[in-house]
């Protein structure tokens, strides 16, 4: 049985169905309970985590942190669901879903957040599109304190 054959219809044998309206697409990696990885993760799809990962994650798509999922790194993605324990640095460019069982320890930057009862959060939260810093030119007035 290949990896994503559970995810496959009667009506369409050998061929994986389209990306629901949630945004998650086909699973292409699993850390399972009881491993531990450290290091960079980058995928394009959508990879779940329900054992240990440490470092930085990077993703085209969906990150999924399981109940049994405990994540300690820089997230970067279009779409973190949350039901394990993730502490971090969170930037997500279409949604963040926090669910019940969800205990996270940092700050999440994305336009929407998803927070269900019961989920746990300490952190700060920043929502919006990330504007790009801009220049501020110099006064011509010279009564003003100089920095030095």
């Amino acid at each position: 049985m290949a990896f994503n054959d559970f995810r496959k219809t009667k009506d369409e044998p050998g061929k994986a169905p389209m990306t629901n309206a949630g945004g998650v697409g086909a699973l292409t990696a699993f850390i399972d309970q009881g491993s531990e990885f450290s290091g960079k993760l980058n995928f394009k799809d959508t990879v779940r985590i329900d054992g240990r990962f440490e470092g930085e994650i990077a993703s085209e798509n969906t990150l999924i942190v399981g109940e049994s999922g405990s994540v300690t790194a820089t997230i970067k993605s279009q779409i973190v669901i949350i039901s394990g324990e993730v502490h971090g640095e969170i930037n997500a460019g279409g949604q963040v879903v926090l669910h019940k069982t969800a205990r996270v320890d940092g700050n999440i930057h994305s336009p929407r957040l998803v927070v269900e009862d019961g989920a746990v959060f300490t952190g700060r939260i920043e929502m919006g599109a990330v504007k790009p810093a801009k220049s501020v030119p110099p006064t011509k007035d010279s009564s003003a304190p100089k920095m030095l």
